[in-house]
């Protein structure tokens, strides 16, 4: 009976060790020798990621604002997206760390791999990209799975969205990622994304830079339908204050302006998907009747 449990028991500890490998947004080859039993997590969207696939009980740590779901906001902070705690890091021995690619810079990036550190990095400007990121993140972290159902979960809400706005009439859509000075997005951003599967028109969508700075004088000479930003619920007050000078902008007059929660619209994660909704509801009341 002992000897028949331990053959047991040997052949189910190759299957559980497996090495794992996948290629994250860098193009290079993530490989561990077994799925990670230690993360930490240097993004939010990925923190949420983890835990959606499955893996929360592998994340050891996390950069601030990690606040979702609600048990990451009991993990220890590493450092935000200007300062790192490295030897913090290194003492929680993680075998794999999450990172945000252009939220984190090269010189922390190139730290922690001279620390040794397996880094996994993640750059996601297609919402195909999330149901991909999660696939990938559950091979990793051993939960194929329950990645599978998340990704797609995500991918059927997507495509439902899609559906329901796919013949709407257009309509001229401002977003403001920032008021002074005025910046917005252009079309390979995922909001920028967002906006066209809801039937709207980035009217800055087609310039080079995934964030450019625009002129008031431009901004207000396209005459966006309906002016949308995010952030916290306290700040909305002044977020759209300089455009009510310009009362021949259609928005303005119409009183179209959307304030949105940055935690969905803004997070690459699984909630994305109801930060757009949230987006094509604003769109849709700002369509001329």
């Amino acid at each position: 009976m002992k000897r028949a449990a331990l053959l047991l028991a040997l052949m189910w500890l190759p299957a559980c060790r497996a090495e794992v490998t996948v290629t994250d947004d860098s193009g290079r080859a993530v490989t561990l020798a077994a799925p990670a039993a230690r993360v930490v997590s240097l993004a939010p969207h990925l923190t949420e990621m983890a835990f959606a696939v499955g893996g929360g009980s592998t994340v050891k740590a996390v950069i601030r604002y990690s606040d979702h779901p609600a048990a990451a906001r009991d993990l220890p902070v590493v450092g935000d997206a200007f300062a790192l705690d490295f030897e913090a890091i290194v003492r929680l021995r993680p075998d794999l760390v999450l990172v945000w690619t252009s939220g984190l810079n090269e010189r922390h990036r190139a730290r922690l791999r001279a620390l040794g550190l397996t880094l996994f990095e993640s750059e996601i400007r297609h919402a195909s990209a999330i149901a991909d990121t999660l696939r990938r993140l559950g091979t990793l972290l051993g939960h194929g799975d329950e990645a599978g159902a998340a990704a797609l979960a995500f991918e059927r809400e997507w495509q439902r969205l899609r559906d329901r706005y796919r013949d709407k009439a257009a309509v001229r859509v401002f977003w403001q990622l920032w008021q002074d000075p005025l910046m917005t997005v252009n079309r390979e951003h995922l909001i920028g994304e967002a906006i066209q599967a809801c039937g709207g028109v980035n009217i800055f969508g087609t310039l080079p830079l995934l964030t450019p700075t625009v002129s008031w004088e431009a901004a207000v000479a396209a005459d966006p339908q309906l002016i949308a930003a995010s952030g916290r619920p306290a700040d909305v007050a002044d977020e759209f204050s300089r455009w009510r000078r310009f009362a021949q902008v259609s928005a303005v007059r119409n009183e179209q302006f959307a304030y949105l929660d940055a935690d969905l619209i803004g997070r690459m994660g699984p909630r994305f998907v109801q930060g757009a909704a949230a987006m094509c509801e604003a769109i849709d009341r700002a369509r001329p009747r």
